[in-house]
């Protein structure tokens, strides 16, 4: 179980390196990327959030085309991360993949499901299905199909792979925020912040001081 995050389009960008990583393909997330992949990540990242500012909705885009780019991700209180788990099954040549409008921002369901909710929002086109009988998790790959794969696994055993997904993303949040602090220094803080909250997941430190700083409050989007 691995969390992914859907990569958008790199073609013409150029504030910093990316790697060369299919475009709207899928790319792990872990405490082992490289510089250019976590460059690729935050690229793809703030590409999902600059969407342009309704009236009164949020301060204006500044001048600026770096400040503009990240003017989305540094200003929506929900932020959103194209992507969502990826669970793999081997020995059976299975994946489950989450579907279009999935984000990572929600992985929290899964462990909600396993604690007594019962449903993960997967996405749609294909449209996963996580259900949860018992001590048993059945994955279907694509609910729309009868001949769809499905995989089973204990609910201890989807646990134990949650949690060590909650790990992968904690290890590219520390990644992001060296890569952050060399390549937006000016940033750092408030982009490092906005990964976090994009992911659900506590902030790292920054600077060598534990706080977060707090980033504008504007409404939210959703």
């Amino acid at each position: 179980m691995q969390p992914v995050l859907e990569i958008y389009p790199a073609a013409g960008f150029g504030f910093w390196p990316v790697a060369d990583v299919k475009s709207f393909g899928c790319l792990a997330l872990n405490g082992e990327l490289t510089a250019a992949e976590a460059g690729t990540a935050v690229m793809s990242i703030a590409k999902c959030n600059d969407i342009e500012p309704e009236r009164g909705d949020r301060p204006s885009r500044p001048v600026d085309p770096l400040g503009s780019f990240l003017h989305g991700l540094l200003t929506f209180d929900d932020l959103f991360a194209a992507g969502g788990m990826r669970v793999t099954d081997s020995s059976e040549g299975i994946t489950f993949l989450p579907g279009c409008c999935s984000g990572l921002e929600d992985w929290r369901d899964w462990r909600k499901a396993l604690d007594g909710d019962g449903h993960v929002e997967c996405g749609h086109d294909p449209d996963p299905l996580v259900e949860v009988r018992g001590d048993t998790v059945r994955l279907t790959v694509d609910a729309e199909r009868s001949d769809s794969p499905v995989m089973e696994l204990p609910v201890t055993e989807l646990r134990r792979l949650t949690d060590e997904a909650e790990r992968d993303l904690a290890g590219f949040l520390s990644v992001a925020s060296s890569w952050v602090s060399e390549h937006l220094p000016d940033h750092r803080a408030l982009v490092t912040a906005a990964l976090a909250r994009a992911l659900d997941m506590p902030a790292p430190a920054v600077g060598g001081c534990s706080s977060t700083p707090t980033p504008p409050s504007p409404r939210s989007r959703r």
